[in-house]
């Protein structure tokens, strides 16, 4: 392992236990920062002021669509659950399994444990770790996000923790040592979305 893989691995494992010691930095509904909303949606400044890339209203700049509304629900008429959907109901369904490294279930699971289990049980069959997954799945942007679809916590270029996206900007994941399955609040914008077709 090279010094900067290690030193990406260790800040990431400072983040993610930091997060936990501390609780949310944005506090109990923490919603991304405008300057980490403006980077997922493309925004950027000029000298006419903020001009957004994707053609989105200065509105949804504001961050003011992250609620209720920011999630695309399925249609009615969609019929059967999708492969992410169906992953999310099984993530939930482990809430409160402790968290071990390592683990793949079916009591016990590390963050990629729990993605690779739920995801084997929905039909899909993911690599083990969390870096192996985001390799494997279909990159999508935070406007196409929907629950089901993975939110991949990185460092510069290191994946360091994975979870199911849940709606609401939460998400179903297996945190740490010492800790459970359980929904949390994203708590950085440092992530990248995927979707398991």
């Amino acid at each position: 392992m090279s010094a900067s893989h290690d030193s990406a691995r260790h800040h990431a494992l400072n983040e993610i236990q930091n997060h936990h010691s501390r609780g949310p930095r944005r506090g109990r509904h923490a919603r991304p920062s405008q300057h980490g909303v403006n980077r997922l949606l493309g925004v950027h400044h000029g000298s006419t002021g903020r001009r957004l890339k994707t053609g989105l209203t200065t509105l949804a700049a504001t961050g003011a669509f992250l609620g209720a509304t920011a999630v695309a629900a399925p249609s009615a008429d969609a019929g059967a659950l999708t492969i992410g959907q169906k992953a999310l109901r099984i993530a939930e369904s482990k809430h409160g399994d402790p968290y071990r490294w390592g683990a793949t279930g079916p009591n016990s699971f590390d963050c990629s444990g729990l993605t690779y289990y739920a995801f084997r049980h929905a039909g899909r069959h993911l690599p083990r770790t969390a870096q192996d997954q985001y390799n494997r799945v279909q990159h999508i942007s935070f406007r196409q996000l929907r629950p089901g679809d993975l939110i991949f916590f990185h460092y510069g270029s290191y994946v360091y923790h994975v979870g199911i996206y849940a709606g609401h900007w939460e998400i179903w994941h297996a945190p740490h040592s010492g800790s459970y399955v359980k929904l949390e609040h994203i708590w950085t914008d440092s992530v990248w979305f995927g979707r398991v077709n």
